[in-house]
C-alpha cells in the first residue's frame, strides 16, 4: 500500500528542489559577463533607443523585482520573450521539445533492450573469455565523453562512408509543415538513426552492468538451483526464471534514465545539429539570452526531478518494504 504522506513529502521536496534550481539559474545568468542586448544594440543607437530597449525587456528594474517577476511568471508558465528571436520562450520550447523527446525515447529503448539482453547473457557467461572481452568495451563506451563518440561516428559513418547524414532533421529542401508530417517522414527517421545510436551506445552501460550484477545475485538463489535439478535448459533458467527476478532495479533505473538522457541530449544535439531543447539551451547560453536559457534549463531540470519522483513512486509500488521503512 502507498503511504499518502510519504508521497506528499516527496512531492513537496520536488517542488522545493525545483525552486532552488530556478533561483540559482536566475542569479547565475545575471552574474555572467556580457550584455544580453548586444545582438540588438548597434553603433547608431541613441541613448533613448537603448533605454527603450532595456525597459522593453524589463532590465531597468532592480534585481529583486526581476526575480519576483521571474518566479511569478514561471508559476504561470510564462518565461518571457527571447532576446534574440523576440518570440515567446514557451513557444520555442514547445517547438524543440518533441525532437528531444523522440531522440531520448529511441535511444533509451535501444539502450535498455540491448543492455538487459547483453547483461543477462554476460552473467550466464560468467568467468569466460566473452565476459572478459566485453566488460572493458562496455566500460569504455560508458566513460567516454559523448562528444567524442559523436565525432567518431560522424567521421566514420557520415564523412568517410557517407551512410548517414551529418546533422539536422531533414535533407536539403525538405520542409515539415506540421509536427505530424515530420513524424511520418522517412527523412526525419533517417536523420535520427546516427544520433540515437550514439546516445544509446553511451546509455547502454548502466542497464547492462546493472542487469549483469542482479543476475549474478539471482543465479545463486535456491529456486535457480532447483530449476537446474529439474533438468531445465540453461537458457530457459536464465530467461524465464532468473531474468524476471533481476529486472526490478533495471525497471526503476529506466525512469531515472529518462531524466539523465535529457541531460545527455545537450551534447548529442550540439554535435549532430539536432534542433532539440539541448541545442536551444547551448545557443541561449552562448548568446546571453536570459529568458530562453532560463526556460530551457527549468524544463530540463523539471523533467529530471519528475523522473526521480516517479522512480520513488515505482519503488514504493514494487517494494512495500520501502514504504514501511519510510513510515517508521
Amino acid at each position: 500500500m502507498f503511504d499518502f504522506w510519504s508521497i506528499v513529502r516527496r512531492f513537496l521536496y520536488m517542488l522545493f528542489v525545483l525552486w532552488i534550481v530556478a533561483t540559482i539559474i536566475f542569479f547565475m545568468f545575471r552574474l555572467m559577463p556580457g550584455s544580453p542586448l548586444t545582438a540588438f544594440i548597434g553603433t547608431t543607437f541613441t541613448d533613448e533607443q537603448h533605454d527603450l530597449l532595456v525597459k522593453r525587456f524589463g532590465l531597468d528594474k532592480s534585481l529583486f523585482e526581476q526575480y519576483t517577476l521571474f518566479i511569478v511568471n514561471t508559476l504561470k508558465g510564462d518565461f518571457g520573450l527571447s532576446f534574440t528571436y523576440n518570440k515567446p520562450v514557451i513557444n520555442m520550447i514547445i517547438e524543440a521539445l518533441p525532437n528531444s523527446i523522440i531522440l531520448t525515447l529511441f535511444s533509451l529503448v535501444i539502450a535498455y533492450i540491448f543492455g538487459v539482453i547483453a547483461g543477462a547473457y554476460l552473467a550466464w557467461k560468467r568467468a569466460t573469455f566473452i565476459e572478459g572481452f566485453s566488460i572493458p568495451i562496455v566500460l569504455t563506451t560508458r566513460s567516454a565523453p559523448e562528444f567524442w563518440l559523436g565525432m567518431i561516428a560522424l567521421a566514420f559513418f557520415s564523412f568517410q562512408l557517407d551512410i548517414f547524414p551529418s546533422g539536422g532533421t531533414s535533407a536539403a529542401g525538405v520542409i515539415y509543415e506540421t509536427t505530424l508530417s515530420k513524424l511520418t517522414s522517412l527523412h526525419f527517421y533517417y536523420h535520427l538513426i546516427l544520433p540515437s545510436l550514439v546516445l544509446a551506445l553511451y546509455l547502454q552501460g548502466l542497464p547492462l552492468l546493472l542487469m549483469r550484477s542482479n543476475m549474478l545475485e539471482v543465479m545463486q538463489e535456491d529456486f535457480v538451483t532447483m530449476s537446474k535439478m529439474k533438468g531445465l535448459s540453461s537458457w530457459r533458467i536464465v530467461i524465464y526464471h532468473a531474468a524476471r527476478n533481476a529486472l526490478l532495479p533495471v525497471a526503476t533505473a529506466f525512469t531515472l534514465g529518462v531524466g539523465f538522457a535529457f541531460g545527455g541530449n545537450v551534447v548529442i544535439e550540439t554535435v549532430f545539429s539536432w534542433p532539440g531543447l539541448g541545442r536551444l539551451l547551448v545557443f541561449a547560453v552562448s548568446s546571453s539570452d536570459y529568458p530562453l536559457a532560463q526556460g530551457a534549463f527549468i524544463f530540463l531540470t523539471a523533467i529530471l526531478i519528475l523522473m526521480n519522483f516517479l522512480a520513488d513512486l515505482l519503488y514504493l509500488f514494487l517494494d512495500p518494504r520501502v514504504s514501511y521503512k519510510t513510515k517508521n
